[in-house]
């Protein structure tokens, strides 16, 4: 069994999904913050794929991106870097990125490399329904991997059904239109936005993402969702450390 299944049977809810940027703040640091996410209790961990034009992230997302591609960090070096993580944690891992690069790599060679790295699921963000459909479906499922697609409060409700029956891990509801990082509280529209997506009753777990900054914002997902997925705020933590271990302590007492 995929071990995302494993996790949502187990948990069920308040899942804690963490994000950081691939060869930030050092090239080789990707093992060492996996281990000590797992060891702060994170219940699943995304690993974004660092890429010179992500449109969709907020300015700390873009600014640890620009490092990790200055330090070197590319698809090659990550699926080498991720050769042996299985012989030490069975924590969810999943790469999330934009679909340039993944392309560029080969798309049956990203699957098998990421299957073969030990990866769960995929999250590409700007990956089209109709094109996964007719093209990367089939590879996807032959590789053992879910995907995942997101969802936005202006997705109606006809896409949201569609995305429900394609998704296969979770569904990542953001919690606005725009970029990463925005928000530090969520107003009453995104609150009646998570309300009715819950109402849905999706055959999907829900995470929810963007705008997670404390354990206030936390708490308040807790209350719609099944999870949540915080990245903006660890990886500035990161920046404002002297080191990975001082900036996870930081960002825990946040929540």
């Amino acid at each position: 069994m995929n071990r995302i299944d494993k996790m949502f049977q187990s948990e069920k809810n308040k899942i804690l999904s963490v994000y950081f940027t691939a060869g930030y703040p050092t090239f080789d640091s990707v093992e060492e913050i996996i281990l000590l996410l797992e060891k702060n209790n994170v219940d699943m961990i995304e690993l974004g794929i660092p890429y010179s034009d992500p449109l969709a992230d907020g300015p700390v997302i873009q600014e640890t991106g620009k490092i990790a591609i200055a330090n070197g960090m590319t698809l090659k070096h990550l699926f080498l870097q991720l050769k042996n993580i299985r012989k030490k944690t069975s924590i969810p891992l999943l790469l999330m990125g934009y679909f340039n690069p993944v392309l560029q790599f080969g798309f049956d060679l990203f699957c098998m490399s990421a299957e073969e790295a030990g990866i769960d699921g995929l999250i590409i963000p700007d990956l089209p329904l109709p094109e996964y459909e007719e093209h990367y479906k089939e590879i996807i499922g032959r590789y053992n991997l879910k995907i995942i697609f997101l969802i936005t409060p202006d997705t109606s409700w006809k896409r949201i059904k569609q995305i429900d029956e394609l998704s296969n891990g979770f569904i990542y509801m953001v919690s606005s239109s725009s970029t990463t990082g925005k928000m530090n509280i969520f107003n009453d529209d995104q609150l009646n936005y998570f309300a009715r997506i819950a109402s849905m009753k999706l055959r999907n777990p829900i995470l929810v993402g963007f705008g997670i900054h404390n354990r206030e914002t936390l708490e308040q997902v807790y209350s719609y969702c099944d999870g949540a997925i915080v990245g903006s705020a660890f990886m500035r933590e990161l920046q404002r450390s002297t080191s990975i271990e001082d900036g996870i302590k930081k960002f825990f007492k946040l929540f």
